[in-house]
């Protein structure tokens, strides 16, 4: 072979050692392959009970009035009053925020289906936080005292605002039943656990709030029947996926 030849022969190598090291080869990128590793990729799944730091207050107050414009007035009326409600009972309005204001004619239908316009109906939704769970019933009752009853609960439910000390202790928990896994393993095939080679954590989840229905009250039963949120608990949960070599 000639010298010519033998450089070029060494430069052919060279370039296709290159490529599958997943280097840049003549403009062109070239993608490393995955090191297969003898081992073993476990999920486990953790979880924590906790009793739920807040409550979730969603209201709507409503007005059907013969005008759109009067209509809406009146719906402000009662939004403003809400808002004091909220005000007196010392909510931050940080925590207070407007979900939906409409207005749109209402209705009545005949049997035979002739369509009647009987007024304007308008709405304002409010999402509110509350922050002290033993005081939420009260946060309600003074809000539908002062509105009465042009007022609908949407939701009222114990949610979890601080996840964090109970997202670590779900994360230990998946870590540990996934170790405890792989250690199963390896006892049964008479191999050594290795390093972890990777960690993925798939998600961290809480209970969702859910809708709370309660028929129209007045003023006179509000004074002998008070609202109670029962708080309860609620679960927390980290799934994750580890994967351990095996040393043998």
């Amino acid at each position: 072979m000639s010298k010519v030849s033998k450089v070029s022969f060494v430069a052919v190598v060279a370039s296709m050692f290159l490529a599958s090291c997943g280097l840049d080869v003549g403009g062109d990128t070239y993608n490393v392959p995955a090191v297969t590793e003898n081992g073993v990729t476990l999920d486990a799944t953790g979880s924590v009970k906790v009793v739920p730091d807040g409550v979730q207050f969603n209201f709507s107050v409503f007005a059907v009035e013969a005008t759109s414009k009067s209509a809406s007035e009146r719906a402000n009326v009662l939004a403003n009053q809400a808002r004091e409600a909220l005000d007196e009972s010392k909510i931050d309005k940080e925590d207070i925020s407007t979900q939906n204001v409409s207005v749109y004619p209402e209705y009545s239908y005949s049997p035979e289906g002739k369509q009647t316009l009987i007024g304007f109906r308008a709405s304002q939704s409010f999402a509110v936080t509350l922050r002290d769970t033993e005081e939420a019933g009260a946060v309600v009752d003074a809000v539908l005292l002062l509105v009465g009853t042009d007022l609908t609960i949407d939701t009222l439910a114990p949610i979890l605002l601080d996840t964090s000390d109970a997202l670590e202790q779900a994360r230990e928990n998946a870590i540990k039943l996934a170790k405890k896994k792989a250690e199963d393993y390896a006892d049964l095939l008479d191999v050594e656990l290795g390093d972890v080679i990777s960690v993925r954590e798939f998600s961290g989840s809480s209970s969702i709030p859910q809708p709370w229905l309660r028929d129209m009250a007045t003023a006179d039963s509000l004074e002998s029947t008070k609202t109670v949120v029962d708080l309860g608990t609620q679960e927390v949960t980290v799934t994750v996926e580890v994967r351990w070599a095996f040393d043998r």
